[in-house]
């Protein structure tokens, strides 16, 4: 590739920049079968077919079906009459070309030599690709760096067959480039391994048909060079010993063979335009692909130089990484996000050190903040963060290293997401309690009744707090009791909290004499009278209903009475 190649591939638009690789690819192409040796090539193949003996075969059943076709008279006259002799030598010479026999012989010739040429192509369209990749770099370099125009060359190159594919990462987590088992899947190689045994049939369809009219001609014209030097031969024969012993010679062979070298030459170069053209279509979706699986990345490396220079440092395998972490950045903060990433350093530790497990919290909460606190603060433990699901319920900020410890050592999955799904501060007040004891409650409670017993650690004194706790780790039905928070507010506001505890706790309201125990601690003051409607409901409602007739009758001893009216007498 000149310089000039060079400039225009750095400056050019993608239009530009395919046509550059169509030109390179032609040269390359017509340089590599310029040396190509058809006349070489179709002796090989016409050894190999055996067509010496099918070329007699077929000129002896041509010669019996003419003579038996053409009369005595007509014969004779072909001996003394140039155009006689040459009517019946095309005619035989039609007959043994145009035969089914000899139209398959020279199609598989044809596509012998095809496959020879394809192999010589084959070697030309991979030196091809030496200065398409120049053009290549050249063109993405500058636009998105070097990450990218070496990551795009690595796929070209694979895709032509110039690298094994073991131990070459994938690019992208889409499809950049799907690998051929075979090595080789570029369009130009495809071309030559696969299309151009098509053009090589086609090219022996042609010879079986229009091509084949040529040889006829050159086969039928060797025979009028010799009759003026041959001897009369039998008239009953006419000239067709004589059209039989030339179309067999060496020399006719001869004359065939070049036809056959020029056409295949003529054939296989009006080829060579199309096969720089799909090679330059391959180069060009190849990068299409490339762009596509990468769009954000490439978009903000085109317009933000700190980016692309990012984009520089990080590996081809890390690729898809990237995309997976800008994208989530987008979604949440837009460029500005990423580009605020960028300079705090947390776009590097998301795309080179973020472990898979913490990309998948990242991809489940849409948030790389969030993945990052929790590989900061798990650490090993991760695998058991992402089992629990842990990172659905809480955030990584209401977590210290050791609450965290402290929540995965109940290694109990319904107890562990019942206390994750808590404010920090009513599960680290439950952190407090024996690991059994706090499993124990986790799994008979509901969120909201752990809630509530949080807020009782809270407010209670430690005296009564451990009667709560002791109660209702026993029988954690109890929890029942204690769990409107009216009861807890009244219990918190109790000046003999323990008094009020004990009361709740009690089974059943008890007897006579323990109802008028509790009823004369709020009368005293000692516990809240909420509590007293709450734990003897039917006492206070009997004795409401005993003061409500005890005002009535009251209200009657006291009223005083209406005088009664005066009777009226009738006259």
């Amino acid at each position: 590739m000149t310089r000039a190649d060079y400039e225009a591939c750095q400056a050019a638009d993608e239009a530009g920049f395919r046509r550059t690789i169509e030109t390179l690819s032609l040269k390359a192409l017509e340089a590599g079968v310029k040396t190509f040796d058809y006349r070489a090539s179709v002796d090989v193949q016409w050894r190999r077919l055996g067509m010496d003996d099918l070329l007699s075969k077929r000129v002896d059943v041509a010669i019996e079906e003419v003579r038996s076709e053409t009369s005595w008279a007509g014969l004779a006259q072909s001996l003394v009459n140039s155009e006689k002799a040459q009517e019946i030598s095309s005619a035989v010479a039609e007959r043994v070309y145009k035969s089914d026999a000899m139209k398959s012989a020279i199609e598989g010739l044809a596509i012998g030599v095809g496959n020879e040429v394809g192999r010589t192509l084959e070697l030309a369209s991979q030196d091809a690709v030496a200065p398409s990749l120049e053009c290549l770099r050249a063109f993405l370099g500058g636009r998105y760096g070097s990450t990218v125009a070496g990551a795009v060359s690595g796929d070209v190159e694979h895709d032509f067959g110039l690298q094994s594919a073991a131990g070459r990462a994938t690019v992208s987590s889409g499809s950049v480039i799907q690998r051929s088992s075979e090595g080789i899947a570029g369009a130009a190689i495809i071309l030559v391994r696969r299309q151009l045994a098509n053009i090589a049939a086609r090219i022996g369809q042609r010879l079986a048909g229009s091509i084949l009219a040529r040889l006829v001609s050159v086969a039928a014209g060797g025979v009028g060079l010799v009759l003026v030097a041959k001897d009369i031969w039998e008239l009953r024969n006419g000239v067709l010993p004589i059209v039989s012993e030339e179309m067999k010679s060496e020399a006719t062979k001869g004359l065939v063979k070049d036809e056959l070298a020029k056409t295949l030459d003529e054939q296989i170069n009006a080829h060579l335009s199309e096969i720089a053209s799909k090679a330059a279509d391959r180069v060009v979706e190849i990068w299409r692909s490339f762009r596509n699986a990468h769009q954000k990345a490439l978009d903000l490396a085109e317009k933000n130089a700190s980016f692309r220079a990012f984009l520089d440092t990080v590996k081809p395998d890390q690729l898809a990484r990237l995309d997976e972490v800008v994208a989530l950045v987008l979604a949440a903060d837009g460029e500005a996000g990423v580009l605020k990433r960028l300079d705090d350093s947390t776009l590097n530790e998301a795309v080179r050190f973020l472990p898979e497990a913490s990309m998948t919290i990242a991809r489940d909460t849409r948030s790389i903040d969030a993945a990052l606190g929790w590989t900061a603060l798990a650490g090993d433990q991760m695998p058991k963060v992402l089992e629990h699901e842990i990172y659905k319920r809480a955030d990584a900020k209401g977590f210290t290293r050791a609450t965290l410890n402290t929540l995965l050592a109940l290694d109990d999955h319904v107890a562990i997401s019942r206390l994750a799904s808590l404010t920090p501060e009513a599960r680290d007040r439950l952190f407090s309690l024996p690991t059994n004891d706090l499993k124990r409650l986790a799994r008979a409670f509901s969120e909201a009744e752990l809630a509530t017993l949080s807020r009782y650690l809270d407010g209670l004194q430690p005296e009564p707090r451990a009667r709560v706790l002791v109660a209702v780790a026993e029988t954690p039905g109890k929890m029942q009791s204690l769990a409107a928070p009216r009861v807890r507010e009244a219990v918190l506001s109790s000046r003999d909290q323990a008094r009020a505890v004990d009361m709740m706790l009690r089974e059943g309201s008890g007897g006579p004499e323990v109802i008028l125990e509790d009823a004369k601690a709020a009368w005293d003051g000692q516990i809240s009278p909420i509590l007293i409607w709450e734990k003897h409901p039917l006492v206070v409602i009997g004795l409401g209903l005993i003061a409500v007739m005890l005002l009535l009758m009251l209200r009657r001893l006291f009223r005083p009475r209406r005088p009664s009216a005066p009777q009226q007498t009738t006259a």
